[in-house]
């Protein structure tokens, strides 16, 4: 049975999958994002930006930069990062 991950493991897993995307518009936004608001988020928090990284690059700029809107679930997390787009 593995141990289940730390909470520092974990922001360190999600902050590194932020800045490696493979679209460097998305590396730069998400891992600013990322270093900004994820220590302060709580496990549900976690949860839905951890699913969010697991979306399509492609979808996730176009959400971003309102191009395309977001599925329901994420609309207020794409919000946020837009936020941090636009500043």
């Amino acid at each position: 049975m593995t141990q289940p991950e730390s909470r520092e493991a974990r922001l360190k897993r999600l902050q590194m999958r932020s800045m490696r995307r493979g679209i460097k518009e998305m590396d730069i936004l998400l891992s600013a994002y990322a270093a900004a608001n994820l220590a302060g988020m709580d496990a549900a928090q976690l949860d839905l930006y951890d699913a969010l990284l697991h979306e399509n690059d492609q979808d996730l700029y176009q959400w971003v930069t309102g191009q395309a809107e977001p599925q329901q679930r994420f609309r207020a997390l794409v919000g946020d990062i837009a936020q941090t787009y636009q500043k």
